[in-house]
Parts: structure tokens; sequence; C-alpha cells
């Protein structure tokens, strides 16, 4: 099968209403007002999604050592962001720290929003959809459009949840060409009143591809303890090369901007899930080396609930009884689930990958002799990432690059 170098990330914020519905056929777009505030810096929030996801991923590998990983940092966090604006006191105070927030976030929202939208080759999308029957917020749209321009879509969530689960999710299969399909399950909209749906499309081949004939078998020490058989994409160039503190960097970029993978190996086996630090991640200086490089070819997919995960990781007061959600609506309540989806796929060509979040809340070429020798033969980690800015799009612990 022939890989055109796709990368897909969505998420999905939905919250939960105690109040009845309304039954429209169809949806239709509104939008908030702009605020008109001046985009800012988008370097603390950039910081945060590096740090939030880091986090996780630590999380998630302590879970299950002997799994692989993928995720998007920076889906997940728009969906936990959008949810953020509507919350107040302690509630908003914890979600703003986890994601890196300043004290008042919108320009640096709206600067990475703007950010994101730019990137070359990346396509990004946001909705609000609602109940009509559900009083929401003009002030919590309004800062939806100005952060996220984000659209407000009305569907018969509470009468017709089915119907609206079904236009949600063919709507989240097109903005991710198919990559995404039924991200709500069946039940998933039951007494829901507001959904929030965030979607990334990325599309890149290699700048360098990897040539056929030089794919070939070799050792491969999985997490668990097994040694498997695994096909390394191989290639001799030139790339940025780094070390710094335990871990080794090879930077693989893309075509048509400053996308880049960051495959990352640790020194030692790499059963240990301490992934690296974000500042270890920052200070490692990538320098244009010849470099042979010996990379699986990986087909990777995860899909998991993490609001556990989340709470532990540093956030447990969005799940909580007291969780207060009331700016985005008076019957919006605590966080009742996170569910995340993803698929990453790496061969001669390129990239192919997809994530899907679910956030509900409830109501109330040949190199010379001296060439350095990089083989992934153990667990390592893979950042795709924007080289500009440092904005991170997927994060992946391959642990069994033979395995889903």
């Amino acid at each position: 099968m022939r890989i055109f170098g796709t990368v897909a990330a969505l998420g999905a914020l939905a919250l939960l209403a105690a109040t009845g519905g309304c039954a429209d056929a169809h949806a239709e777009e509104q939008r908030g007002t702009d605020l008109g505030v001046t985009a800012g810096d988008p370097a603390p929030l950039v910081r945060g999604d590096l740090e939030f996801g880091l986090s996780l991923l630590d999380a998630w590998c302590a879970d299950d050592p002997a799994a692989n990983v993928v995720f998007s940092p920076s889906s997940l966090s728009s969906g936990l962001g959008m949810a953020a604006l509507g919350a107040k006191g302690a509630t908003r105070a914890e979600l703003a720290k986890a994601l890196g927030w300043p004290a008042d976030p919108l320009a640096a929202l709206r600067a990475r929003t703007n950010l994101l939208r730019g990137l070359p080759g990346v396509k990004v999308s946001d909705r609000i959809w609602r109940d009509a029957a559900e009083p929401t917020e003009q002030d919590y749209l309004d800062r939806l459009v100005t952060a996220y321009r984000a659209g407000i879509m009305t569907l018969p969530l509470l009468t017709e949840p089915e119907e609206s689960r079904r236009t949600i999710n063919d709507t989240i299969e097109d903005e991710t060409n198919g990559l995404v399909k039924d991200l709500i399950p069946e039940g998933g909209l039951n007494r829901i009143g507001w959904v929030l749906t965030d979607a990334v499309h990325f599309k890149a081949d290699w700048r360098s591809p990897f040539k056929p004939e030089n794919t070939a078998p070799a050792p491969f020490a999985a997490a668990s303890g097994a040694e498997v058989r695994a096909e390394y994409l191989n290639q001799a160039g030139s790339f940025g090369y780094g070390t710094a503190q335990g871990w080794t960097a090879v930077r693989l970029p893309y075509t048509g901007g400053t996308l880049s993978m960051v495959a990352l190996l640790p020194d030692g086996d790499g059963k240990d899930c301490a992934p690296p630090t974000a500042s270890v991640l920052r200070g490692i200086e990538l320098r244009e080396e010849r470099v042979e490089v010996s990379l699986p070819k990986v087909d990777l997919s995860t899909k998991a609930e993490l609001s556990d995960m989340l709470a532990a990781a540093g956030m447990p007061e969005p799940f909580a009884d007291r969780a207060d959600f009331s700016g985005i609506g008076p019957s919006a309540g605590k966080i009742g689930f996170v569910q995340h989806a993803a698929t990453l796929r790496l061969d001669e060509k390129g990239t192919e990958a997809a994530a899907a979040t679910a956030v509900g809340v409830e109501a109330t070429s040949a190199a010379p002799e001296e060439a350095k020798k990089v083989v992934f033969d153990r667990p390592y980690l893979l950042l795709l990432r924007d080289e500009a800015t440092g904005q991170p799009l997927f994060l992946a612990r391959v642990a069994d690059p033979t395995r889903p």
C-alpha cells in the first residue's frame, strides 16, 4: 500500500446536559462575536503542550510499559482548552496550570491557533455542537471564536442523540480524510447538551525518502523482553543529530515546511518509561551530520479512556463532582470521560497518522566512514513537531514495532 504521508488529529469535547432538547433536523452553523484580541506570543502554550504531552506519555507508559503508545498533545490540549475557557475557580486554575496557560490566555490561544492553521500541509477545524434547548453563555461563544475560530452548530443532541452522533462522526470522518471513523461510540451522547470538536490534518512526504530496496529485517529488543524481527528503513545521509542526558536524537524532515519527525533513542535498554523532560528536549542541539539511520517501519494504534490518567497527571479537579464549568452553561458539570484513539504509520515515503479525542462534561544518500550510525533497535520515542516553534503534533513510544 502506498503511504502518502498524512497526519490527522481530532479532539471532541462532549458536555452532558440535564435538561430537555429540541428536534432540529440538521446542523446550522452560527458564530460568536470575535472580541478583536490581538494575537500574542504562542510560546508559553507551545511549551505547555510539550510538557503536558510528556507528562501524559510518562503516565501512559507506566500504566503498560510493554504497549505501544501514540497520541496528539495538540488535539488533547485543544479539547481540554475549549472546556477550560468555560471553567471557573479551582477548576479553571488547575486546567490552566496543566496546559501552561498565562493568566489571560486569549491572545496566546489566538496565536497558537494562527500557528497551527499556518503550518504548510496542516488543516485545523474547530466546532461547537449544542442542543438548542441548552442555554450557552454568549461570552463563552465569543471567547471560543476568538481563541479557536470555532463556530457553533445546532443539533437535536438530547432528543435524537443517535442521529446527532452520526452527523458529528460523519463530519469528523470527512475532516480527517476518512482516517477517524466513529469517534463517538453508540450511546455516547446520552444526556449530552454540547459537543466540542477539534480536528488537525497533516499531509507530507519525507524530504529524503527511504529507498524500498534498502528496507530489510533485523532484530528489535521489545519492551516486553522478547526479541522480534522488525522491518527497518535504512538510509545514510545528512540529518539533524544530537545527544543529551542519555538520549540520541535524529531529525527526519518532511517536505514543504518546518515540520519534522524527531526519533529519540535512549542510551539504555528503553524499558524505563521515563521520557526526557521538556527542557532536555529543548536543549538537544540538532546539527547536520552524516548519519546512517535504521528506523523500523511501524503501524501503531492506541485507544484508551484517559480520565484517571489525566487526573493522576495533575488535573483531578475537572473530574470531581465539585468541578465548575458554569461558564459554558448553567447545567455544565464535571468532565465524565476523556477518550482518545490514534494511529501512526511510517514507511519509505512518509508518515500517515490519525488521532481522535472525546471529552465529556457531565451536567451538574551514502555516508563517509566517519558517519554516525543510529539503529533504533530498542524502545524509542517519536515526536512530530514544528521545528520553527517546537509545537508538538504527535508523540509516540514504540515498544514493539511489530505490534499495532
